[in-house]
This record gives structure tokens, C-alpha cells and sequence, in this order.
């Protein structure tokens, strides 16, 4: 049975870490990756990212597989959360053996932060090696194919899109093929993720017939929304984070192309997307359970395609799972509330 999350590719694990009160909104998402890691890789298209260890996943340097990816709030500051990751790692003794003692181990852990700073109220409220164990922790404590938290957890607690509450959203699919191709997004961009004329994410255009909102109730939003820019300037910074798994075996040439066309699915549901103050970044993990099928050079396509598509499906979560929050650091109304459950 599947979950429709991160968790249908078999042994992947998704733990949060959330901080919420006395001045903080903010944390921590961990992917970890079955026993014996998974072949990763990165594209990174923001020209303001944060990130850890992303050079280690070049195709072109000799890691070829990781344990963990981090996901973290806090900007810079919260990339301290893969210290407590490593910590973690290496008392499992997981990590790239460097000696003859199982116990030598040096675990790689690429993370990526999003700005929300202060969205809580107090500056300095960001996670922490404390953060990333906690996060680490309740990923290997979950069960295999466990249903994934969405919304305001995690990487996603003090997340915004453009003046409306963003968060952490999910979601998979099975290939004709029986490869699973998922991805889990942390949704935080000063870009729009609703169509100005109509009120419909971006993200479900792409998803067949679309019922529009109540013209009355979309104007509203959008006097609403526009109170809120206002009220919370300056604007946030524009990042959106996502893992894209799969249970197929990659190269990790394979993989960062992956990421690459991952990165459509982000265009199609945050506009606009990629500027020099994003820090917009995709990971991938393989974790190498199904072969490609070796015979037919374009078999990697369908992954490329559905890639991008669970994205989009992730982003249109993450927005429709978010609750309001006001706040001493701000306030910013859901998308449900604006319009409803539709």
C-alpha cells in the first residue's frame, strides 16, 4: 500500500523536528536513506543558496553514496541541524569507512536551508545540532512507508510563499515500470503560487479540470494577501527545497539529471522561480532496488518526467496543508482559509 509520500520508495525515512512558541517558528526535516545510504546528487538554481556538502555529490568526486539529506530553517545558521545528524550517523557507524575499524567513519550529509529568520519573533531562535538529532531520531524510529507529516512542520514550520503560509508537502507515483519515483518539497518562496486572475494554484493547472474560487471570495484573498505583504515587509527570501527519491539504480551522472528536471516542477508551481536572491535546490536519492531497463537508452526519461510532476503535486500540498500563523513575528494567513477547502 502506498502513502502517496517520500516513504513509498522502500527504506526511505522522514523524520521532523518542530519548534513553535516563546519566540520560535522554525525547524528541522531529515531524509534518511535505508542502511548502506543511497547514490545522491544535487541541482542547485538559486544564486543566494545555503548549503552543506553539495560538492561532495558532483558526479566528477569519488562519494558516491550518502545516509542522510538535511532540510533545515534558520538560514545559514540552521546548517548547524547536519552536525547533529552526523553525530547521530556515526554512533550508528554509517558513514564512508576511512579506516580497518568499522567504528571510522566519516558520515556526508548534504543539507539546505531556508530563510525564517525571526519569523517567530526572536532572531535567534534557529535550529541546532540539537535540532538535526531530534529530526534524525523520529526518522529512524518511524516505520517503513509511515504517512509523512505536511504543513507547518519540520523545514516547513516558519515557511512562507509570496504573503501566504507555505510548509512541507509530499507525493509519489509508480512508473508503468514498478520503479516509484516521490519527492517532499519545503515550500518557502517570496514567488506566487496562486494564478493572479483566478485564485487556482499554479500547480493544479497542470492537473486536468480546475474549479475556480468564487470571484467575491478571490478578490477578498487578494485584498487580504496584499494587507499582509504589506504588513510584513520586507519580503521573504525565496527558496524552495525538495528531495525527489526513487527506488531505481542510478549513476549518479543519472541522478543529478534527475535533479535538474526536478526543478521544472518547481517553475510550473512558484512563479517566479531561480533569481539571484532563491536559493531554490532539488536533491535526489536512489536507492537502487530496480534496474533500469538497460536495453532501451531512453529509459531514464519516464523517471525525468515524473520527477518534475511529483514535485509540482508536493508544492500544491505543502500550500494546501498549512495553517495560518499570527504571530509577534508576523502573520500569514493559509490558503485554506483564503478560499476554503477546496
Amino acid at each position: 500500500m502506498t502513502v502517496d509520500a517520500l516513504t513509498d520508495v522502500t527504506g526511505v525515512r522522514v523524520g521532523h523536528a518542530t519548534r513553535v512558541g516563546d519566540g520560535w517558528l522554525t525547524g528541522t526535516t531529515v531524509v534518511l536513506a535505508p542502511e548502506g545510504g543511497a547514490v545522491a546528487a544535487v541541482d542547485v538554481r538559486g544564486g543566494g543558496p545555503g548549503t552543506k556538502e553539495t560538492d561532495a555529490l558532483d558526479p566528477r568526486n569519488v562519494v558516491q553514496k550518502v545516509d542522510a539529506i538535511v532540510l533545515t530553517g534558520g538560514s545559514a545558521y540552521g546548517l548547524d541541524a547536519a552536525s547533529g545528524v552526523m553525530a547521530w550517523l556515526e554512533e550508528q557507524r554509517r558513514g564512508v569507512a576511512v579506516g580497518v575499524d568499522p567504528a571510522h567513519v566519516v558520515p556526508v550529509v548534504p543539507a539546505a536551508c531556508v530563510f525564517d529568520l525571526a519569523r517567530g519573533g526572536d532572531f535567534r531562535a534557529r535550529p541546532d545540532a540539537a535540532t538535526g538529532r531530534a529530526a534524525v531520531e523520529a526518522a529512524a524510529a518511524s516505520a517503513v512507508g509511515a504517512v509523512v507529516r505536511e504543513g507547518g512542520v519540520g523545514a516547513g514550520t516558519g515557511a512562507v510563499v509570496g504573503a501566504m503560509k507555505g510548509g512541507v508537502g509530499t507525493a509519489s507515483t509508480v512508473l508503468d515500470s514498478g520503479i516509484t519515483v516521490a519527492a517532499l518539497v519545503v515550500a518557502n518562496a517570496v514567488g506566487s503560487v496562486v494564478e493572479p486572475e483566478t485564485g487556482i494554484l499554479y500547480g493544479e493547472l497542470l492537473q486536468g479540470r480546475v474549479e475556480s474560487p468564487d470571484a467575491r471570495v478571490h478578490e477578498a484573498a487578494r485584498r487580504r494577501l496584499a494587507e499582509t505583504a504589506a504588513k510584513n515587509a520586507p519580503p521573504p527570501l525565496n527558496t524552495t527545497l525538495a528531495v525527489v527519491a526513487t527506488d531505481a539504480a542510478l549513476s549518479k551522472a543519472q541522478a543529478q539529471k534527475l535533479a535538474g528536471t526536478a526543478h521544472d516542477g518547481i517553475a510550473r508551481a512558484v512563479r517566479p522561480v531561480h533569481l539571484l536572491h532563491d536559493g531554490d535546490t532539488v536533491f535526489t536519492l536512489a536507492t537502487g532496488q530496480r534496474a533500469l531497463d538497460s536495453e532501451h537508452p531512453l529509459s531514464l526519461n519516464p523517471l525525468l518526467e515524473a520527477g518534475a510532476d511529483v514535485v509540482t503535486r508536493a508544492i500544491v500540498r505543502a500550500v494546501r496543508a498549512a495553517r495560518s500563523v499570527d504571530g509577534p513575528g508576523g502573520a500569514w494567513p493559509s490558503y485554506g482559509e483564503l478560499y476554503g477547502g477546496r
